[in-house]
């Protein structure tokens, strides 16, 4: 008797485990139904707020087609100073940032050796002198023999003969005087440009071979950027077109234009060197980088904002409004310029009147609704 009651209390423990499980069980789902109800609820009636300026009413827009370049900016005219003699320098004072003009002797290589040759070459050229005079004495005298008729004509022609080598000779000793004098003359170092001293390479006393570089002279009144362009960016490029440049450490930008373009493609590379002459260099100075935009023409279409166009997606694309709501739009970049200092791009398909959302809203799940009051006016 005492087993079937302690059998049925066990019985009816566990009928109230399994009834409470399943009231639990069943609490539960009627909480997520109502959680996902009122979430959806939720989502179905969020209408996002927009100011009128973060809608964009695309339509066709003229817009001025530029090529980005940069580059270092260089020396129109610049030049370096070498060595046209062996020997020891001297005299070099000139430094970094010195200025010197055309013409001004900067240094001087030991002239000893110099002086030696063109005494040397002076000699020689007295001695060649003094044997054309005994060579025209001796012709002279042969001539009024042979019209006496004393002697033949071949001793006429003969001392004809070694006249003609002596001069002959006197002119190969006057050149060498020419070149002693000449090499001379080179052991001063001049200055071939106005400018300043760009760098110092050689120090006083050091002995410096032929076509060694002393000093490197650069002339800022005049310079230009040389950029790298691609090929296809090249081919719109023309001299005389107008650039502005922004160069590292000037506050405003600086004007240029396009002053040469070179005929040749790099090797490797295959980029165009374009060079760009500088209206103003004030306080400029060669090596700074400079970066800027090329205008090369002007174009038109349906045209947005390039800041507008996201790329968070294998294709870039475009969040339109319609029908009050968000769409994603898959776009195609085309010819891209400047409208108001702000970068613009022509994306197809696009339609004039379609209403693009601006960078500044962010990234926005497609569908969400717009409240109309962030129609643009």
């Amino acid at each position: 008797m005492k087993r079937w009651i302690t059998w049925l209390l066990w019985g009816a423990l566990l009928l109230a485990v399994v009834l409470g499980v399943a009231r639990a069980l069943n609490a539960r789902k009627t909480q997520q139904a109502a959680a996902t109800q009122a979430a959806n609820a939720l989502r179905a009636d969020a209408v996002l707020a927009l100011n009128a300026g973060d809608v964009l009413v695309a339509q066709p827009t003229d817009m001025a087609t530029n090529v980005a370049l940069s580059g270092p900016l260089k020396a129109v005219r610049s030049a370096a100073v070498k060595a046209k003699v062996a020997g020891e320098l001297q005299g070099l004072t000139v430094r970094e940032g010195d200025s010197v003009r055309a013409g001004q002797v900067i240094a001087r290589i030991d002239n000893t050796e110099g002086l030696a040759r063109v005494r040397q070459a002076s000699e020689q050229a007295e001695a060649a002198q003094a044997q054309v005079a005994i060579a025209q004495r001796q012709r002279d005298n042969n001539q009024a023999l042979v019209n006496q008729g004393f002697i033949s004509r071949t001793a006429l022609d003969t001392s004809l003969a070694n006249l003609d080598a002596a001069q002959a000779s006197h002119k190969a000793a006057l050149a060498a005087l020419d070149i002693a004098k000449k090499g001379l003359a080179d052991t001063e170092l001049r200055a071939p440009i106005n400018g300043q001293v760009a760098s110092r390479l050689v120090q006083n006393g050091e002995r410096v071979g032929l076509d060694a570089r002393i000093v490197e002279i650069v002339d800022l009144s005049a310079l230009e950027l040389e950029a790298a362009l691609a090929p296809a960016d090249a081919l719109a490029v023309r001299v005389g077109q107008k650039a502005e440049l922004t160069i590292e450490g000037a506050p405003l930008r600086v004007p240029a234009t396009v002053a040469r373009i070179n005929p040749t493609a790099q090797a490797g590379s295959r980029s165009v060197l374009v060079y760009l002459q500088l209206h103003t260099t004030d306080g400029l100075r060669q090596g700074l980088f400079a970066q800027g935009q090329l205008r090369t023409g002007e174009t038109q279409g349906v045209a947005v904002p390039l800041s507008a166009v996201r790329t968070d997606k294998p294709q870039p694309y475009l969040q339109l409004v319609r029908d009050g709501k968000v769409v994603h739009q898959t776009v195609t970049l085309g010819a891209r310029g400047r409208v108001l200092d702000e970068d613009w791009v022509a994306v197809a398909p696009l339609n004039a009147g379609d209403q693009v959302l601006r960078v500044a809203v962010g990234a926005l799940r497609e569908g969400t609704a717009i409240s109309p009051t962030a129609q643009p006016k």
